[in-house]
Order: structure tokens, then C-alpha cells, then sequence
């Protein structure tokens, strides 16, 4: 992304005048790079630099400030040649190394995430996997980096994970980790694994070098971008194990009781509401969120088939899922797109509603109202139960507001109205809003409000 900033006119720099932000500092520890131009004749110098900056290695932002008065010169310059991005690619002797190191594993586990996929990459390390009947999980929100009903397909890693799945985690004696960063979310908190020398074997592939050995210190850190290191990896000769087919069907399995919907307080079940979605969308459709623990529902029952196919942020930002919406059913008018937005998450962008309206995006958006900050409730009871404060919402008639808007808005207070009213929505001609009536109680998949209360009461007793 190229971020071309507004700045005060040249001569009024650093006397703090009206809306001055020195952007170099502001941005510098957010983006890859940032600078300010302040000569227009080297306007295609800067640009070219940016694009190169942004698309070489690691994907990041770069902003460029641009002081108003140098908007205004006339520089006669040639355009700068179309910057041609830098990625890096694994040596053959790397290669040769990690069949060699799978070939000597007895139990091993892929795990896939991070920037940078294709849908050619996914099909060539879906397809690896499947030769060696090798287990495949994914990181925090990049569930559509492999086929989830594929066999081999074991789970995701991040906020509310299959328990099961950091036992896995922790078993293996060989992980190969592909284009995902070594952070808290991959690693369950740095706990699935030593720091600074895990105890199973790493095989570590990112495409930014100063990834590589920034916690952990891998067996063989790989340099490369994903696309050219799946492209070698389907090159590599098969490795056969019935050791590694019982483990994988193991852990399968553990994945598709773990994705069976809970009981949950009140009349609507929102993890039968995901469940079905998942069900009736096709394979393409574009699902969105935002920051909040109504998106662990979400992580947990719906089953992503296609890349890409899942925009959440996994920077916990909230107010992502509505804009992200919006982007998506731009880029791909075709394809079916859903946003799910807990109640405090909506408020934070859901006037973008007007944005879809506007510029005809027919998009659905599911609004879990349980009338409070979730996540921020869930910590509250976890660490000072029963002193809630600054956690409550009063919130609007969220399907009279998006008919406001000029939307399709209905209300839902039970389970079974959920199939009808969803098909409305996706038949209405125009963006839509289903705002799902869930209880407080129906806090998290695993543990309802009570019960969290209940066991932090009972561990500061």
C-alpha cells in the first residue's frame, strides 16, 4: 500500500501550523518506509523507490508526505520505469535439506499464514501436503490458505484454538512454517514452542530476511517469498508414511468434533447461524470481520474453500470488517461477500453502510448484538469478576438504522429465523443487515459469561 499524504506548504514546516504532522516521524515505526518530497522534479525517483519499497520481500505500507506549495511546480521529468518487485527463492540445496529433514521426521506438521499467497501457492502446498499425508494448520485469520474440508486440513492457530491442536503443536518433532511470522498468535503465546531453541525441529520460510531468527532460531531458515517456495516444494520427491496418515486422521478428526456446535445460552445460537452460512455460500464468498470475541465464532465454524476468501485484521483492529466489506465487494463485484461485526465493532465504521448504498455494493452484514463489549467484558470477569465497568452498549435499532441508509435491515431473536431471513438478504437487490439478538450469557464457545465469572471467583478465592 502507497499512502500519498497532504502536508503543509514548505515554507510553514516546523512552525507547527495548522494540521502540520510531521509524517516521517508519525509513521516511521507503522510502514516500511516514509519520506517527504519536496522537490517535484524527483516526484518519479520517490514513487518508483515506494513501489519497490512496498512489493520487495515482506508487503508493507510506505507513505510519502507532499507539502501542498510542491503540489503546485512544474518539473519537466520522465516517468520513472514501473518498479519490479524483489522476492526471494529458496537455493535447490534448501531444498534437498528440508526433504531430507521431512524424510527423518516422524511426526510433522506444516503451519501456514502470513502475506504474500497466491492461489497457485495454495494449490502447490495443498497438493504437497497431500502426497505425504502431511497435517496442515493455519495462523490467526488465514483459515482460506488451504481448502478447510481438505483431509488434510487440522485447524487453526490464534484466539480460542482446538486445545488439541497445540497438543499437536507441542508433539511434532519437525514444524515447517510457511510465510507466517513466529509471533504470539502462532505460538500460543511463545508457549508451543522454547524460546530461543524450540524443541521440535524448524523449518522457517518467510520472505523477509529480518523475520528469520527474530524469537526463534531455526533448523534451516529459508529466505523466500511463498510463491516461490511452493513452486519447488511441488518439485520434491514424495515421502511415504502410514505413521503420518494415522496422525493426520487423528487430528482431522479432532478438528471436526471441535467445529460440532456447542449448546449456548439464550434463543439464538450463533454458532448454528456460521454453520449455516457456511453451508449455503458458495465457495468463493468473500468473508469479512473485524476485532471482537463474537469472531471466534466465526474463526470456529465457518469453513473457508477457496484463497482468497477471509480479510480480518491481525492487528486486533477493530472496525475492520465493514470497510473490508466494502473493498472486496468492489474488487470482486461477483462474488458473494459477508461482513460479521459484533455490536461495538459495527459502531466503530458502520456508516460505511452509506458507502455500499452509494455505489450499489450488495453486500450482508451480520450485527451480534449482545449489548456489550465482548472481549473487553470477557477480561474483566477473567481478572476482577463482578466489577464491570465501561463495558455495557445502548445500542440503536441496528436494522432500522441500516434501512436508514437505504439497506435492507431485519431483526432476528431466534435460531430458526435465521435460514429465511438470510436468503432475504441475499436476494434484496441491495446491501443488507441482519441484526442477531444473542444473550450476554453466549459469551465465547467454550465458557459462558457465568462461567468465566465462576472460575476467576473461584482462583482468587
Amino acid at each position: 500500500m502507497i499512502l500519498l499524504v497532504g502536508q503543509v506548504g514548505r515554507e510553514m514546516l516546523d512552525r507547527e501550523a495548522f494540521q502540520e504532522v510531521n509524517h516521517q516521524i508519525f509513521f516511521s515505526e507503522m510502514s516500511k518506509w516514509s519520506a517527504e518530497i519536496k522537490d517535484a522534479s524527483r516526484i518519479p525517483e520517490y514513487l518508483s523507490h515506494a513501489f519497490h519499497v512496498a512489493l520487495s520481500g515482506r508487503p508493507g505500507p510506505v507513505v510519502l508526505s507532499l507539502p501542498e506549495d510542491m503540489l503546485r511546480d512544474v518539473a519537466a521529468v520522465e516517468d520513472a520505469p514501473r518498479a519490479i518487485p524483489v522476492q526471494p527463492a529458496p537455493t535447490m540445496e534448501q531444498m534437498s535439506e528440508v526433504r531430507e529433514m521431512l524424510k527423518n521426521a516422524e511426526r510433522p506438521l506444516m503451519i501456514l499464514g502470513g502475506s504474500g499467497w497466491s492461489p497457485e501457492a495454495c494449490c502447490s502446498i495443498t497438493h504437497f501436503a497431500e502426497q505425504q499425508d502431511l497435517p496442515v494448520a493455519v495462523t490467526f485469520r488465514c483459515q482460506d490458505r488451504m481448502d478447510n474440508d481438505h483431509r488434510c486440513y487440522v485447524g487453526d492457530l490464534g484466539i480460542g484454538p482446538n486445545p488439541e491442536l497445540h497438543l499437536l503443536v507441542k508433539d511434532s518433532d519437525l514444524l515447517i512454517v510457511v510465510g507466517a511470522r513466529m509471533g504470539e498468535m502462532t505460538t500460543g503465546g511463545y508457549q508451543l514452542m522454547d524460546i530461543p531453541v524450540p524443541r521440535q525441529k524448524l523449518v522457517h520460510v518467510h520472505s523477509g530476511a529480518e523475520e528469520l531468527g527474530r524469537v526463534y532460531r531455526a533448523d534451516l531458515p529459508i529466505n523466500s517469498s511463498v510463491s516461490n517456495f511452493a513452486r519447488m516444494l511441488s518439485k520434491l520427491d514424495p515421502i511415504a508414511s502410514d505413521s503420518w496418515k494415522m496422525r493426520t486422521e487423528k487430528a482431522r478428526r479432532s478438528y471436526e468434533t471441535f467445529q460440532e456446535p456447542p449448546q449456548a445460552p439464550g434463543d439464538l445460537s450463533f454458532a448454528e447461524v456460521v454453520c449455516h452460512m457456511s453451508k449455503v455460500l458458495p465457495s468463493d464468498a468473500i468473508i469479512t470481520n473485524g476485532a471482537g470475541i463474537y469472531s471466534s465464532w466465526g474463526h470456529r465454524f465457518y469453513r473457508f474453500h477457496e484463497y482468497p476468501s477471509q480479510l480480518g485484521p491481525t492487528s486486533g483492529a477493530m472496525g475492520y470488517g465493514m470497510p473490508a466489506a466494502v473493498a472486496a465487494k468492489l474488487v470482486y463485484p461477483e462474488r458473494e461477500v459477508v461482513c460479521l461485526a459484533g455490536d461495538g465493532c459495527f459502531m466503530m465504521n458502520g456508516q460505511e453502510m452509506a458507502t455500499a448504498v452509494q455505489y450499489g455494493l450488495n453486500l450482508i452484514v451480520l450485527v451480534v448484538n449482545n449489548g456489550m463489549l465482548g472481549t473487553i467484558r470477557m477480561h474483566q470477569e477473567k481478572s476482577y469478576p463482578e466489577r464491570v465497568h465501561g463495558t455495557a452498549l445502548k445500542n440503536p435499532d441496528f436494522a432500522a438504522l441500516a434501512r436508514a441508509y437505504g439497506a435492507f435491515g431485519a431483526r432476528i431473536e431466534k435460531t430458526a429465523e435465521f435460514p429465511d431471513a438470510f436468503e432475504e438478504a441475499r436476494k434484496a437487490g441491495k446491501p443488507a443487515l441482519l441484526e442477531l439478538v444473542v444473550d450476554p450469557e453466549a459469551l465465547t464457545p467454550n465458557a459462558s459469561l457465568s462461567e468465566i465469572r465462576k472460575n476467576a471467583l473461584k482462583k482468587s478465592n
